[in-house]
This record gives structure tokens, C-alpha cells and sequence, in this order.
């Protein structure tokens, strides 16, 4: 749809800009509530009257006068207030969509986009929350790459912070436990999950023990000791273990830039010079804050006027690391990290930084635009950090800042039980809202994932009982995958998800399993296609150009639910569009439900196996052809695999 609005949009300038005085931005389509008020409708004749103080359907008729023939269009029509109607040529159009499949009318704007999401700190096993920002985060990364951006995917590891500090604290204090032993520990995040939340309550009930942990944290973050090889040994074993849980869901990256990296090449002693030289911070000489360095804020980020970056004992915020990697980010702070293999993903290396020096070629950041996904409590510091830029002098790069925010998610009480959780003292009925880490109270994400597998893979050996075992567990692994993404991806990313693993894994509703099994049906159609009558995706493609390909060969009802479902996938790409645009991917999973609703009750009442006049079937079979190909399209963009089973 959007190469057709183009075209209809430079049709209509050329006709009308001397006349009425109208640019590109006056042009807007809408989309009529029904099909009888059109496929697409111009309200430019009401916009033009108010200038003009004009009766809106006069104009209208003027313009329409004006416009006779435009391209693609089979008739126009004046409407309510003074909209025009625009009835598109069906079987034109149809055919001009076929033709586009695989040709995208999307170009990129930015030269490099920056994606950071996921950012576990390094110090126990992942858990539900971090599956909604990864899901969120490779939706957008897919989306970006999808429009044409080069994109760019990173995952910053705090590896030197306090949390860190404090399982290598209980390891060594608690555990008696060297770099030898770590080896010897099996499921070593879930382990580390567990000593984080004793030794939480160990500090807290032993005051006299933090000179200790802070000797500790003073170690690790210089990179002396044991104590800093214990961490660096730490957080790069349950940074393996977090890949390997992101990796379930389909989300990898491209570098991870370390906390350790950014204190070894002093990021932030660079950070520092350039906001006291450019005057982004001062000394503070009195009050609350005597002896800190100050970034003075607008009324509209605080009323108080002023943020603490550098404490008086000298000890920098983590909101000044994170001004600083900001600039890197842009290229701004004039040094790189050197660079690492760390793993490899699908044939794709994923880098990790070192403040040590190498001679390995490759090089991360200098984006000109850049996407931080973070949750809805780290607002306030996201807009500190962009305000350190505009502190900078750098106003471009902080308009291109984008704090892409989000909820936290709980399980449902139901889903709770499957898992073996009792409610909470006090909470029976309700789900589990709060994650401490400290506590050791949250979901951990592999065991939700474990979850969803096992009740997938009953499903699956209840529908396909002969399968191999292997067949029916790499299904189960892709069924509940498609499920947990569309599940994290269909509600508002600012509204609090309750996940109900049930409702999430039901073939039935707005669903992840009902989106795939549609997807199943379709290419179950065109494999037996290619079984009974030898018609290959090659044929598919030269049956595009065909003329025969023509509408007007099906009675009316099929014509217009036909009409319907390619309407509805011409407009994937807008919905691709307005998904960036809006940080919100439940229009892209909203989009991708309601065109399956469209495909199953189409096939519901028409087949195309069985049908015998050549030429409906000939358009019953490019129809959903066209369906499948933007269904699989629009699957693959939110994560969701299409199995060759449901």
C-alpha cells in the first residue's frame, strides 16, 4: 500500500498543487470503517475548505472534477463531511502486490541504528522480566533491518558492580570457594541465583562485614587480585548461561560491551573532562551536595534542579558510566574498545570488549541513532543521560536517544502453581508482581521456557503420536517459543503483563500457537500443491505476472472476503512503519492475528485443493499465496518460527 499511496499522492500534486496550493504533507490516506465507503479515502477537500472557508463537500466535488483518471484507481466518489472515496482497480492492485513480494517499498533513514537491550547483570540465572526485554528488543531489531537500517545489536555486562561483588563476596567468605571449584558446579547461574540472595541476607544481618565487600568491589574494579579474576570468571560463565536461555527465544547480539572495559580504558576519566570543560557539571561548594560534581536539570526532569554524577569521596554514579557510554555509543568520546570472539551464534561471532589491546579489525558503535531498552523504572536516569549530552553541546544525538520503556511482567496464579509456587503470605489469588534478586524472589526464565516445552511437546505427542522424539521436541521448543514472544509482544509495552502459560500455549485466540498453526495450514496447501499437480514456488512466482490472475472470475461474496485479506496484507508494511515509529509491537502482532482471522475463514469456505474451475482456483492459490508470504514474513519479524507440525 505505501508504493501505491506514493504514486497516488505524485498523481494528485501534479493536478492539484497550482490550483489549491497543496505540498506532500497535505496529502493523507485514511482507511474507511467499511468496505462500502472504499479501500482508501483523501481528506485533503476538508482541510483545503477550512483554509478557504469553503463547504467541504464543494470542494470535494471541485477536486474531483479536477482528478478524472488516476493510476491503479477504478473509481472516486465525494463522501460525508467531504471526504473522496477512493475504489481501487481490485485486480490491478492484486497483481501489483504479487509482483512486489520479496521487492520492499521501505528505505532506511539513519546511517547506523544502535540496539541495546537485554542487560542482565552477570550475577545469577536470567528470569521472566529479562524475556520481555529481549523479546522487545529483537522485535525491533528485526523490524529496523527489515525497513533497510543497519543495526546493530549490543548488551552491556556490568560485570565490576555490586551484585557481582556480592556473589564473588559470598564464594570466597561464605563458600570458601576459589577459581578452581567453579568448574565443579553444575547449573552455575541457578547456583549463583541462590548464593546472591544468601549473602544479601548474610550482609545485611553482618554490618561488620561490608569493609570486606568493599575491599572486594575496590579489587574488582581496579582488576586486582583474585577477587577480579573470580568475578571476570564469574560473570563471563553465567554470560555464557544467559546466551544460551536468549538463544531459546531466537535473540542473539552482535558485541557485548563490559563495565570492566569501560573502568580499564577510563571511559569515564574522558566522560569527566569533557563535562567540566564544556561546563555540563559543576562543583558543588555547599549544601546537600558540598564536594560532588552536579548536572544542573531542567524543572522537567527534576525539581530539584541538580543530579549528583561524582560523589565527594570521589566515586562516580552509575549514571555517569552510563553518560559515557552514551557518547561512545555515538562516537562521541574519541577512543574504542579493543575486541574478542566471544561466542559464535549461527554462523555469526558474537564480540565481547577488552581494555587490552589486539590487532583484531573490527570496531562497534558511531551510530546516529540509538535505541536504549530499559523498563519504565529506569525512565528518570534514561532522560539524565541524554540530558548529559544535550549538556555536551550534542542536541542531535540526544533527539536521536530513545528510551524504549516497558512494564514488568508476573505470572499468573495458575502458572504459578504449575511452576510449584505457594502465593505469598497474604497474596493468595494473586501473582507474583515483584522480582528481588536480592530476596531470591522472581521466575527464572529457563524454567519458564522448560514450562512451556513440556506442556507443548503433550500437545504435540497427543495430536502427532508416531513422531520421533526429536522431531516432537524441536517442535515443542518452536511452539513455545512463538508463544512466550507473541505473548510478551500483544499487550502494550507500557501495561503489566499477568503470563498465563495456558492461555499463552492455546491453538485457539490470540495466540502465538493459533498465528502458527495458521502459517502450518497454509504451507500444508501449497506442499500438497506441489505434491498432486507439481506446482513449485517457481510457478508461484511466474503466476504473479499472469493475466489470467483475475478477481472478477469469483461470485460476489468470495470476491470481497478474497478482497479483504489483500488489503490487509498490503498493509504490512505501514504496520512496520508505525510500529517503530510507536515503540509499540502489539500493532505488528495485532496486524498478523487479525490477517490470520481473515485466512481461516476464507479457507473455511473455500478450497483450493478441491476446487475444479481452473481459474478460481488459480486465484484462490495466488491469494494465499500472497497471505502466506506476509504471514511468514510478519511471524519471522516478532521471533515466531513456523514448524512443520502444530
Amino acid at each position: 500500500m505505501i508504493r501505491l499511496k506514493e504514486d497516488l499522492r505524485k498523481a494528485l500534486l501534479e493536478k492539484l498543487e497550482k490550483t489549491y496550493d497543496v505540498s506532500a504533507g497535505d496529502v493523507d490516506f485514511l482507511y474507511p470503517p467499511q468496505p462500502k465507503f472504499g479501500d482508501i479515502a483523501l481528506s485533503l477537500p476538508m482541510q483545503l475548505a477550512k483554509k478557504r472557508r469553503a463547504n467541504p463537500r464543494e470542494v470535494a466535488g471541485q477536486i474531483l472534477a479536477r482528478l478524472e483518471v488516476l493510476p491503479g484507481v477504478e473509481r472516486l466518489e465525494v463522501a460525508g463531511a467531504g471526504f473522496i472515496n477512493i475504489f481501487l482497480d481490485k485486480t490491478a492492485f492484486f497483481r501489483a502486490r504479487l509482483a512486489a513480494l520479496g521487492r520492499p517499498a521501505l528505505v532506511p533513514e539513519e546511517r547506523k541504528i544502535v540496539v541495546e537491550h537485554t542487560n542482565i547483570n552477570p550475577n545469577k540465572a536470567a528470569h521472566i522480566g529479562h524475556l520481555r526485554n529481549a523479546c522487545l528488543g529483537d522485535t525491533l531489531v528485526r523490524c529496523l533491518r527489515a525497513k533497510g537500517e543497519t543495526v546493530e545489536v549490543q548488551n552491556y555486562i556490568d560485570d565490576t558492580g555490586v551484585q557481582v561483588v556480592d556473589v564473588v563476596f559470598g564464594l570466597m567468605e561464605l563458600e570458601s570457594k576459589t577459581r578452581n571449584d567453579l568448574g565443579k558446579i553444575e547449573k552455575f547461574d541457578y547456583y549463583c541465583w541462590d548464593l546472591y540472595a544468601r549473602t544479601a541476607a548474610y550482609l545485611d544481618a553482618h554490618p561488620e562485614a561490608q569493609p570486606r565487600k568493599a575491599e572486594i568491589l575496590r579489587r574488582i574494579e581496579s582488576g586486582e587480585g583474585p577477587e577480579a579474576a573470580l568475578a571476570h570468571d564469574i560473570s563471563r560463565r553465567i554470560l555464557r548461561a544467559h546466551l544460551e536461555t536468549m538463544s531459546r527465544i531466537d535473540a542473539s547480539y552482535d558485541v557485548l560491551p563490559c563495565e570492566s572495559s569501560i573502568l580499564g580504558l577510563k571511559f569515564w576519566e574522558r566522560a569527566f573532562e569533557l563535562l567540566k570543560d564544556k561546563g555540563g557539571i559543576e562543583r558543588a561548594e555547599d549544601g546537600p551536595n558540598a564536594g560532588c560534581w552536579v548536572m544542573r536539570l531542567p524543572e522537567d526532569i527534576d525539581k530539584d534542579r541538580e543530579k549528583v554524577i561524582v560523589r565527594s569521596d570521589g566515586t562516580v554514579t552509575y549514571v555517569g558510566k552510563d553518560i559515557a557510554y552514551q557518547l561512545w555509543k555515538f562516537g562521541l568520546l574519541e577512543r574504542d574498545f579493543s575486541y574478542e570472539p566471544f561466542a559464535e551464534k549461527k554462523g555469526r561471532t558474537i564480540w565481547i570488549t577488552t581494555s587490552v589491546p589486539n590487532d583484531r579489525a573490527v570496531s562497534f558503535g558511531r551510530a546516529s541513532k540509538v535505541y536504549n531498552v530499559i523498563d519504565v523504572r529506569q525512565s528518570y536516569l534514561q532522560k539524565i543521560v541524554y540530558q548529559g549530552l544535550r549538556a555536551l553541546h550534542f542536541e542531535a544525538q540526544a533527539a536521536k536517544s530513545l528510551h524504549f520503556s516497558y512494564e514488568m511482567v508476573a505470572l499468573s496464579p495458575r502458572s504459578l502453581g504449575h511452576l510449584g509456587f505457594e502465593p505469598a503470605k497474604g497474596e493468595t489469588g494473586k501473582s507474583f508482581v515483584e522480582v528481588s534478586g536480592r530476596k531470591g524472589l522472581g521466575v527464572k526464565a529457563d524454567d519458564l521456557l522448560d514450562l512451556l516445552e513440556r506442556k507443548a511437546s503433550a500437545e504435540v505427542e497427543k495430536r502427532h503420536p508416531g513422531l520421533p522424539p526429536e522431531t516432537r521436541h524441536r517442535i515443542a521448543a518452536e511452539i513455545a517459543r512463538g508463544a512466550l514472544r507473541y505473548y510478551m509482544l500483544k499487550f502494550a509495552r507500557n501495561s503489566l503483563i499477568i503470563f498465563d502459560v495456558d492461555e499463552a500455549l492455546s491453538f485457539e485466540g490470540e495466540t502465538g500457537p493459533y498465528l502458527m498453526y495458521t502459517a502450518v495450514r497454509l504451507n500444508s496447501i501449497f506442499r500438497k500443491l506441489e505434491e498432486r499437480e507439481g506446482v513449485a514456488s517457481a510457478d508461484l512466482v511466474r503466476r504473479a505476472a499472469d493475466p489470467a490472475v483475475d478477481l472478477g472470475v469469483l461470485k460476489a461474496g468470495e470476491k470481497a472476503a478474497l478482497w479483504e485479506i489483500i488489503v490487509a496484507a498490503a498493509q504490512f508494511e505501514e504496520e512496520i512503519v508505525h510500529s517503530i515509529a510507536s515503540l509499540e509491537f502489539s500493532h505488528l502482532a495485532k496486524f498478523a492475528f487479525t490477517l490470520s482471522q481473515k485466512v481461516n475463514a476464507y479457507y473455511h469456505k473455500h478450497t483450493v485443493l478441491g476446487e475444479a474451475d481452473p481459474a478460481v482456483k488459480n486465484v484462490r492459490t495466488m491469494g494465499l499465496h500472497l497471505a502466506r508470504a506476509v504471514l511468514t514474513e510478519a511471524l519471522d519479524l516478532m521471533g515466531i518460527p513456523v514448524p512443520e507440525k502444530m
